[in-house]
């Protein structure tokens, strides 16, 4: 099985509607009818008028397309690498290769703003954008986050129509969910926008690359609304017309949609987008703690399961420092969201703003505390700098090595040793894997010094590793 993203180069809602028809119901009286052939007459059964017919054919989902389909755009990038060749007589030489992909995008703002995906512009010398009534235009990078697979672009065109935005934390599992893109759209010489349907199938889904290829998703939006190549980036909308999802990846043995769709929750992409507007860049929120899983098998003693995520470390003068979170404390709330796990954490941060004053529930012993953080940009000083590839050694995660350990992911790169300043940094040790970096999953050794090497120099990355079964995250600067 394998998590994919969906551009083509590599590749939510309210209730549940019946057919929009007056009165709610899609029955007709007989006035909807014209009188009958002596033939039909005979056999009892009336013809329809055409009128009453073309009332059912429209529904939720249909007037939903009608809302959002004028903001979706086909985004178009051509990447220039220079690649090594051989010939007989002038040796090796170096020459420039250009490659095509394709993805989709909604506008944002009416003055040309653009949201998509990162994965479908990365290492893009060209971006083109075409609306829906053809016109295409040269775009600007406004901002990427490869950390959140979002981008933003701006094209010279002024008074689009925009996408209405709703929120993904309300969303009701079952409700209609529509995806739009334009999957193939310039091979297809067709800017109009594709649909297709379905529901959506669960929130939350946290994706840990348990097999080949797959990478760590947080709390993304499970569809089973088809998601084909090129839709990355494309709107996930909810049957009031409102986008809820960026959609992003599949999960798939083949390669092709198979109903296992996923898509960045909207109100995260907003936070993001607004920071990528603002300052060329996304944020990062940062409160100052480093969490783990609560032990499963522990129960309070009114038997209750123990669930949140547990604080295993503290930034000294940070803002979880300033209001006396401690290490062993369990977060178990933010906001409105209940903490099971580290993931939910992770998601949680995701959508936090820099400044935000964030409630937080915390169990120490039995009992619980409720406590105001107030969140932080992530400051220089926390993104250690290091000599990754000095100071860790790593090895393929072979299938003796994948046996011995337990390790669940299919690939990754295992580490061996690594210097002790840098192990009490990162919170790393001998015999965790390297499973992902950024948004980029790791197949061995050989790949995990390639990736790293080419963030050196970059600014702050994360990195995703494997102990006892568990991910974490862990975030510094290459040197």
């Amino acid at each position: 099985m394998v998590v994919r993203s969906v551009g083509a180069r590599a590749a939510v809602f309210a209730l549940l509607l019946a057919p929009a028809c007056d009165g709610g119901a899609a029955s007709a009286s007989a006035s909807d009818f014209p009188a009958a052939s002596a033939g039909a007459q005979g056999r009892g059964r009336p013809d329809p008028a055409p009128q009453a017919i073309a009332a059912q054919r429209r529904s939720a989902i249909t007037e939903a397309v009608v809302r959002v389909a004028p903001s979706v755009v086909t985004v178009q990038t051509e990447a220039v690498r220079q690649v090594t060749t051989f010939d007989l007589f002038f040796g090796a030489q170096n020459r420039p290769q250009t490659s095509s992909g394709i993805g989709s995008g909604f506008v944002f703002r009416a003055d040309g703003v653009i949201l998509t995906n990162a994965h479908v512009i990365a290492g893009a010398s060209k971006v083109v954008v075409a609306t829906r009534d053809g016109q295409t235009y040269t775009a600007k990078v406004l901002g990427s986050d490869e950390l959140n697979d979002l981008a933003v672009l701006q094209i010279p065109a002024r008074n689009l129509p925009v996408a209405a935005l709703g929120t993904s934390r309300d969303l009701v599992i079952g409700e209609w969910a529509i995806a739009i893109g334009n999957p193939f759209g310039f091979v297809l010489d067709n800017t109009e926008p594709s649909v297709t349907a379905g529901v959506i199938s669960a929130t939350g889904r946290n994706l840990t690359a348990r097999s080949e290829g797959g990478g760590v998703y947080v709390d993304m939006i499970q569809t089973d609304a088809s998601i084909n190549p090129g839709n990355s980036g494309g709107p996930l909308v909810n049957a009031l017309g409102e986008v809820i999802g960026v959609n992003s990846s599949i999960y798939s043995p083949t390669g092709s949609s198979v109903g296992l769709g996923f898509a960045i929750p909207i109100d995260r992409a907003r936070r993001v987008a607004d920071d990528l507007i603002a300052h060329g860049k996304a944020r990062q929120p940062w409160i100052g703690v480093r969490l783990g899983e609560a032990p499963a098998a522990g129960t309070e003693r009114t038997g209750t399961p123990r669930r949140g995520a547990v604080v295993s470390q503290v930034t000294p003068e940070s803002p979880a420092a300033s209001v006396g979170i401690r290490v062993g404390d369990v977060i178990v709330r933010s906001r409105e969201r209940t903490l099971r796990n580290a993931y939910d954490w992770e998601a949680e941060q995701l959508e936090l703003r820099v400044g935000e004053r964030v409630p937080l529930t915390i169990r120490r012993g039995t009992r619980e505390l409720d406590v105001t953080v107030t969140v932080a940009d992530r400051p220089e000083v926390t993104a250690e700098r290091v000599s990754v590839l000095r100071d860790i050694e790593l090895v393929d995660v072979t299938a003796a090595i994948r046996a011995e350990h337990s390790i669940r992911n299919s690939g990754g790169a295992l580490i061996v040793t690594v210097a002790a300043r840098v192990s009490e940094t990162l919170g790393v040790q001998a015999g965790d894997v390297i499973v992902q970096v950024m948004n980029t999953p790791i197949r061995d050794a050989r790949h995990a010094k390639q990736v790293l090497e080419a963030y050196s120099g970059r600014g702050r990355l994360r990195m995703f590793v494997e102990r006892g079964g568990q991910i974490f995250s862990t975030d510094f600067q290459i040197r």
